[in-house]
């Protein structure tokens, strides 16, 4: 275990970087604060939609889910990015790899809400 935090201090400084981690990415990040306003947008859609507390975390969840990804992606590529403007085939690949993370975690998101909002207005 590294010396300093330990305890409330870890927890206190963790999640101080945590919050700025998030004003970072909403701050530099044009995919993530358009992602921020999709789900600020359609969160009490979920409420309307969902019927009950399963539904409803499948819909706010995989909403989540997009954001998480979305930072992880963003980590990729700014870490790829400090190592230099060259290119090269592995920062292409790396970058590549966490733009389909986020496609794959949009998919599902629509794919969880359009099954959820069809069994409810048509099933």
């Amino acid at each position: 275990m590294k010396p300093g935090h330990t305890g409330w201090r870890h927890l206190i400084s963790a999640t101080d970087y945590s919050l700025r981690g998030l004003r970072a990415a909403f701050r530099h990040e044009t995919a993530f604060r358009q992602e921020v306003l999709v789900f600020v947008l359609v969160l009490p859609l979920a409420w309307w939609i969902g019927q009950g507390p399963v539904e409803w975390i499948l819909l706010v969840g995989s909403c989540l889910l997009v954001l998480i990804v979305e930072l992880i992606n963003s980590a990729i590529e700014s870490v790829v990015d400090r190592i230099g403007p060259e290119r090269h085939e592995l920062s292409g690949r790396a970058k590549d790899i966490g733009s389909a993370a986020v496609m794959l975690a949009l998919f599902l998101a629509g794919l969880t809400w359009v099954l959820l909002a069809w069994q409810k207005f048509l099933g």
